[in-house]
């Protein structure tokens, strides 16, 4: 005999309610096996297509990690340290291009600032904090990727985590779906396909948008002779994923950098301006549409929601898990509009023979 579905709602609920708990107590220690599975998933189909091209699936993870292992020095070879430098000198620097905005308003604007106005005060202590709190915070990020829990947790557990679970995904996905409740396994499994749609959608479309345009806008801002090029290409491909927020910030912060560098040298500035529309161009008519498609069913604001509220109750962990989470309940949401709309309570009463009758 099977459930009532009210009690297979209250067993679903209190799974749910277990998960957030744990989520909530062991955010910190779930974070490296968090972000090996996710990982992992995304280089599953990677995996899954050498497996068709005849490797057995030992041998696709083999290749996969060393691929990997590559790209890995070559970043911390070539990347990594002009990265931190960069970011180093955009935080010492900030008074600095403070002090010049403000020289540039005094000078084209006398009216509008002079030297004990409140705006101008207002601009170098924003120059100062960004020095003071920015130094602050890249200094520890900087001690905190050095300490040896975080060297443990980046070059260790995640990798390790990442290449087993991915040498062993298609068993666990098979041996979860042995676990469903036989009566609602089609349907389990059907709201299970449309999640992984949209997370391959998303996050793996997405993913691969932001790495080819963070290296497009890095690559050339650093042609063009931007200072802190790597840095704005950086901050603009991590951002790409919230849609318009990566050109908006990273268009705004590279053409700022260039009015202070270049200033008078309007070609420059118009070769900086011109990146970012040429990469909006891009990404709207080439790369979103080939690789994240249109109907991934992540709304921006739904998106922008799930970020804040995942990441304001479990930090950085809560933000790792918004995504997967928006995207099951986006799903689950549709479902339920779908059953709505199928039943009574939407429909009506079917009218019965005796009402047909008296009609």
């Amino acid at each position: 005999m099977a459930l009532p579905n009210k009690d297979h709602m209250k067993y679903w609920g209190i799974a749910g309610a277990v998960v957030l708990v744990i989520l909530w107590f062991t955010g910190d220690i779930l974070l490296p096996f968090i972000i090996g599975a996710a990982i992992a998933y995304f280089l599953d189909p990677v995996a899954d297509r050498l497996e068709k091209w005849g490797l057995s699936r030992t041998m696709a993870t083999m290749v996969i990690t060393l691929v990997a292992l590559l790209i890995f020095v070559l970043m911390a070879v070539l990347v990594v340290p002009t990265l931190i430098n960069q970011a180093g000198n955009l935080v010492a620097v900030a008074p600095e291009l403070a002090k010049n905005f403000v020289n540039f308003l005094t000078e084209r604007f006398p009216t509008l600032l002079d030297q004990e106005s409140s705006l101008r005060s207002s601009v170098n202590s924003i120059g100062a904090t960004v020095q003071e709190r920015g130094g602050e915070l890249f200094n520890t990020a900087v001690a905190s990727a050095a300490s040896l829990l975080n060297l443990l947790i980046l070059f260790v557990i995640v990798p390790v985590v990442a290449v087993y679970l991915l040498l062993d995904w298609d068993r666990m996905v098979a041996q979860i779906d042995s676990l469903l409740p036989r009566d609602h396994a089609p349907t389990i499994r059907r709201l299970a396909r449309e999640i992984d749609k949209t997370l391959a959608g998303f996050i793996r479309g997405m993913g691969t948008v932001s790495l080819i345009l963070g290296t497009y806008y890095a690559i050339a801002l650093m042609l063009v002779g931007l200072q802190f090029g790597l840095v704005v290409g950086f901050i603009a491909g991590l951002v790409t994923f919230i849609p318009y927020l990566g050109a908006m910030l990273g268009g705004t912060l590279a053409i700022g950098l260039a009015l202070f560098q270049f200033w008078g040298d309007w070609f420059s500035i118009g070769l900086v301006a011109g990146i970012f529309v040429v990469g909006q161009i891009v990404e709207g008519n080439f790369l979103t549409p080939k690789l994240v498609g249109d109907s991934v069913g992540l709304h921006p604001v739904w998106l922008i929601l799930a970020l804040s509220v995942f990441g304001s109750l479990f930090g950085f962990v809560g933000m790792l898990a918004a995504v997967p989470i928006a995207a099951a309940l986006g799903v689950i949401a549709r479902f339920a509009t779908e059953q709505y709309r199928q039943s009574e309570l939407y429909k009506g009463a079917p009218a019965t023979s005796l009402d047909e009758s008296a009609d």
